[in-house]
């Protein structure tokens, strides 16, 4: 007896493309023959049936994937290499009926057939030659291929499948499984990577997820989603609209004392070895003098002072030389932009469904993102953990009662590779601990070569874009198991806004095309030539004229009868 998910591969659309040769160079693989070169694209989904020996024998098709093809059998080279002869004509006088004279020999490995409850279940069973291969169905793929369908609670439709018809099979993932399991988003520079971040965002603010999402943006690139205001493709019936709150450098506030040791070490370089010690002993006393207390700068500093006497051998107290040195470099932290005694981002400032907050970073130095970023998400991960264990009431800052998610964008400057960060550790932690308590992070680079690899290792879905840099290819390799070596072979040849999804959000590895984003792209490269010309156009020139123009011969006016003449 058929299954249905047979009836999603029977339909009239299906093809059948050619006939099975045998097994392939593994035991998952089989090799089938075709004259048909249309279909056999490297990628692409292709399936045979088996079982239905009997009425109580259940009928499944074998779901695989094109992983390569070779060309064993044509019409000489020499009749190629000249140009005046057309070889159809050739191939017609020596008795080559077919309309496709080469034969091509394509290696698919198994996925196998679909359980709703268990996914994909490979059988085991090599196809017998002779068996028949199809071109699996858009019908079956959009059946099999998504643990989602469109717009369902826990949906974002990223695309469709790039190597079938535009929204024939739409690409959806699961959310659930994306946020909870942490994802990334690895491309080359131009390859579209913040512009689908941003085709993520705008799903995950949609009414079907409500999402709350914090981005750590260096560039300012995501500005332009304050489009979702009042955008009535993100608008219930129930009155639901997605916030957007655009935090500028200048709205950035951390406390203080959120702050640790090895965050002011970050904060105050060119250190000696004994001023971190007396620092480190500071924070001691601090701790013991001031409990869960705010403290100030000022206090900190006093603790170092504390922290540097000692005593000679007659019992008089001795004072330090490194106290006022440090007083000098603490002064510098004092007057930071960013970090205050009082002021704070506390994460119910930071998050709340159905709002997407950006932290623009463009203009803090790079020290003072590395430590806002880790003291930002050492807070969210506590205030999650706190909260999961009923140890905040309602009314403290702290206080998150739902799950939250983090994109980083340009993910490598804060958990570097072979580098000390002082975001690292705590990522490492969040990564590894925070799907327990509702914490997920997405990791945006165009460097995965320079990401640490423990860091990328722990995100279990990857967006995979084009990377030509074979240093960054060669990281994908051992970091990212998920997508397959036979598409991690493709991405040099992918193009913008195509991309590799593979891990926890879908069944399957595929390939997409990334829809059209509903809001602003705010990453565009700036059109260097138009500007230049546009420096040349009359209007410009005479502004420019003016405005050079010494004072005494500017045009200047003149008052007739009180009335001023141009």
């Amino acid at each position: 007896m058929a299954s249905d998910q047979f009836n999603h591969v029977n339909d009239s659309s299906t093809l059948t493309i050619g006939t099975v040769k045998g097994p392939g160079e593994n035991g998952n693989q089989y090799v089938f023959i075709t004259a048909d070169n249309r279909y056999v694209k490297v990628g692409e989904f292709v399936c045979y049936q088996v079982g239905g020996m009997d009425e109580t024998d259940e009928t499944h098709q074998i779901l695989g994937k094109i992983s390569a093809r070779r060309l064993i059998d044509h019409l000489p080279d020499r009749i190629f290499a000249d140009t005046e002869i057309s070889p159809e004509t050739i191939a017609a006088l020596v008795g080559f009926a077919h309309p496709n004279p080469e034969i091509y020999e394509v290696t698919v490995d198994v996925i196998g057939y679909f359980d709703v409850r268990l996914g994909f279940i490979n059988p085991r069973v090599a196809p017998k030659p002779g068996a028949k291969v199809y071109l699996a169905s858009d019908g079956y793929l959009r059946h099999v291929l998504n643990r989602r369908q469109v717009r369902d609670v826990g949906s974002a439709h990223m695309g469709s499948l790039l190597l079938r018809s535009q929204g024939a099979v739409p690409v959806v993932l699961d959310v659930k499984e994306l946020v909870s399991t942490h994802m990334a988003i690895l491309a080359g520079t131009g390859s579209g990577k913040s512009y689908t971040a941003g085709v993520l965002v705008e799903e995950l603010m949609a009414p079907h997820n409500r999402a709350a999402v914090l981005i750590f943006d260096p560039h300012g690139e995501y500005g332009t989603l304050e489009d979702l205001r009042g955008h009535p493709a993100f608008q219930d019936e129930d009155g639901y609209a997605p916030q957007v709150k655009i935090l500028k450098p200048e709205d950035i506030r951390i406390r203080v004392s959120s702050l640790d040791f090895y965050d002011v070490v970050t904060l105050l370089p060119n250190m000696s070895d004994r001023q971190q010690s007396i620092l480190s002993k500071a924070f001691g006393i601090l701790r013991n003098r001031m409990g869960d207390r705010r403290w100030s700068v000022n206090d900190l500093m006093d603790a170092v002072f504390d922290a540097d006497r000692s005593q000679d051998e007659d019992g008089n107290e001795k004072k330090g030389s490194s106290a006022e040195a440090l007083e000098w470099k603490l002064d510098k932290l004092a007057r930071s932009d960013y970090f205050h005694t009082a002021d704070h981002l506390a994460p119910k400032d930071l998050f709340q469904p159905g709002q997407v907050t950006v932290l623009q970073m463009n203009e803090i130095s790079q020290e003072e993102q590395q430590v806002i970023c880790a003291a930002i998400l050492r807070q969210a991960n506590q205030a999650r953990m706190n909260t999961q264990k009923e140890k905040l009431d309602p009314q403290d800052e702290n206080y998150l009662p739902y799950p939250v998610f983090i994109l980083l964008e340009e993910a490598h400057r804060f958990a570097p590779a072979h580098e000390p960060s002082r975001c690292k550790m705590i990522l490492r932690t969040i990564l590894s601990e925070g799907r327990k308590f509702g914490l997920g992070v997405g990791l945006i680079t165009q460097r995965p070569g320079k990401l640490d690899s423990d860091v990328l290792s722990q995100c279990m879905s990857q967006f995979i874009m084009r990377i030509v840099n074979p240093v960054d290819q060669d990281s994908l390799k051992y970091g990212v198991e998920a997508a397959g070596r036979d598409l991690l072979k493709e991405l040099p040849a992918l193009t913008k806004g195509q991309v590799i999804m593979a891990g926890a959000c879908v069944n399957t590895p595929v390939l997409c095309q990334v829809r059209q984003r509903l809001t602003q792209h705010g990453g565009q490269t700036l059109d260097a030539p138009a500007m230049w010309q546009d420096f040349f156009q009359p209007h410009q020139v005479r502004s420019r004229t003016i405005e050079q123009a010494p004072p005494a011969s500017r045009p200047r006016s003149r008052t007739v009868r009180g009335v001023s003449i141009d």
